[in-house]
């Protein structure tokens, strides 16, 4: 193991020259950007959504309402738009030869510069952290400022044209809804005043009355049935005796009574059989016997000086008088009936339509009082906004201009890139050896040829090569020492800052992948 220990030490001795030119190859490099990077100072402004001092949500989230994370990352995204960030950078000079640099540059260098974090959550405030690095710290403070106060301007006139828009959107929507209710109001009007007599509300009382009417009719066809019945009985009597008596049949002999109920036996008679049945034969022939007794009868007891035709004639006008107002009477009530009839068969259509009419001003009434709401709702929310004592914006910390350079750190960048060349420079000795596969050792000899060397005999240098390879290392060491931050530092001052090469380098190598 020891003998291992000697072996690579002896080895890393022997190639101790590419370890020293990679090492102190990168140790220049990383010096020498430490030293001569641009320091760049960084300014950061802290912004905190306030909540508002008049809560105008009562509880309930408002239509179009953001919430404090939302509202921030819209403010973000307006921040960043190309065209501001071009104003900020041209206004402040942000870099150094802008007139070199296309717009496009200008943006990504912006962007790269500026750093923007939002914190939000439940149950603690929401936070904005806004800044920017800058070689110049003024300008870093100058660049904040502007972001804060085009934040704080935008967020207030956002704010408020949103509640202006809210605000004339509602008006417009009472206005609309407004016309629309008066419009269904006129049309439930014009279509009850074109069907009052159909109307659902008063279908009870137009079925009652229906009722009534009916009562009315089947008592006036009663009383007509009798007065015809009357009349009939009349005629007949008159016919039979020659006289017009009561239709009581209160002054009639006994044998006008007997030929009454005979004629009405034969109408009943006739009723049901045929004019030729035995029967019918036999109650005819009983009247023409009782007609022959009972006019002997007048004519035995007849005084003459009574005009019987003349009786019988009042006795019918009088009868006919009022059956003729009976069947006015009868019409008049038929025809309600009829009407009444039509009105209520017209009920139901007319009750699905105004059923319709009803729902649809109902709906609008429902729309139309929510706009309202949102209306007056608006208009205070517009207030608000405009007395600014809404949910809002402020800030916490204004930008500072920084005393002392956020970045480069020199130290880490001086100390990590010297052991970083260090460890490149034993990387490459050990990747060297390992694709070495040439006989040095003894043992080598013994495992690769399989014989076993009595001595072995070290290579030794001339003084001349020992002169040689000194002055190569001393050379390779004043090159890499001084002349490459020589080279750097050329670069950097009369060429173009190293940042902004690197810059190019990066876009470049983006652009290409």
């Amino acid at each position: 193991m020891k003998s291992n220990l000697s072996f690579y030490f002896a080895v890393f001795l022997r190639r101790i020259h590419y370890f020293l030119i990679v090492f102190l190859t990168v140790a220049a490099i990383s010096i020498t950007l430490a030293r001569i990077l641009p320091p760049s100072y960084y300014s950061e402004a802290r912004l905190v959504v306030e909540p508002p001092v008049i809560d105008t949500s009562s509880g309930r989230p408002q239509p179009g309402q953001l919430g404090a994370a939302e509202e921030l990352q819209i403010i973000e995204e307006q921040l960043m738009t190309r065209q501001n960030l071009l104003d900020i950078a041209r206004r402040e000079n942000a870099f150094e030869n802008m007139g070199d640099m296309t717009a496009d540059e200008i943006v990504a260098k912006m962007v790269k510069k500026t750093s923007i974090t939002r914190i939000a959550g439940r149950g603690q405030a929401t936070l904005m952290y806004v800044g920017f690095s800058s070689t110049d710290p003024k300008k870093a403070a100058t660049i904040v400022n502007d972001y804060v106060s085009l934040i704080l301007k935008n967020n207030a006139a956002e704010k408020l044209a949103r509640a202006n828009s809210k605000l004339e959107f509602f008006q417009r929507e009472t206005d609309r809804l407004g016309a629309l209710l008066q419009d269904q109001s006129a049309k439930i009007t014009e279509f009850k005043n074109s069907n009052i007599d159909a109307l659902p509300d008063t279908l009870n009382y137009r079925l009652s009355q229906q009722t009534t009417l009916q009562d009315q009719l089947n008592t006036i066809q009663r009383q007509l049935a009798n007065l015809q019945e009357q009349r009939r009985n009349l005629v007949d009597l008159f016919n039979a005796t020659g006289q017009v008596g009561n239709a009581s049949g209160n002054n009639l002999s006994p044998e006008q009574k007997t030929l009454i109920k005979l004629q009405d036996q034969l109408r009943q008679a006739l009723a049901v059989y045929s004019p030729e049945n035995p029967k019918v034969k036999l109650i005819q022939k009983q009247i023409e016997q009782q007609k022959a007794i009972v006019a002997g009868q007048i004519s035995a007891g007849s005084g003459g000086t009574n005009n019987p035709n003349s009786l019988l004639d009042i006795n019918l006008a009088s009868i006919d008088s009022q059956i003729k107002i009976l069947e006015d009477q009868h019409k008049q009530v038929t025809d309600q009936l009829a009407k009444l009839k039509d009105s209520i068969d017209r009920t139901p259509a007319n009750a699905i339509k105004l059923g319709e009419l009803d729902r649809e001003y109902q709906n609008t009434q429902r729309q139309y009082n929510t706009a309202v709401a949102n209306l007056s709702q608006a208009s205070i929310n517009e207030r608000v906004q405009s007395d600014s004592k809404g949910q809002r914006i402020a800030v916490i910390e204004p930008p500072t201009v920084p005393n002392k350079p956020a970045k480069p750190n020199r130290l880490l960048i001086a100390v990590g890139g010297t052991l970083f060349g260090a460890f490149l420079g034993a990387a490459l000795i050990a990747l060297l050896e390992l694709l070495n596969n040439s006989i040095r050792r003894p043992t080598e000899i013994t495992k690769q040829l399989g014989i076993t060397p009595i001595a072995t005999v070290p290579y030794i240098r001339t003084p001349m090569e020992l002169v040689m390879r000194r002055a190569v290392l001393s050379l390779v060491f004043v090159v890499v020492v001084i002349g490459i931050p020589a080279a750097l530092y050329a670069i950097h001052t009369y060429y173009m800052p190293l940042d902004l090469i690197y810059d190019k380098l990066a876009h470049k190598i983006r652009s290409f992948v």
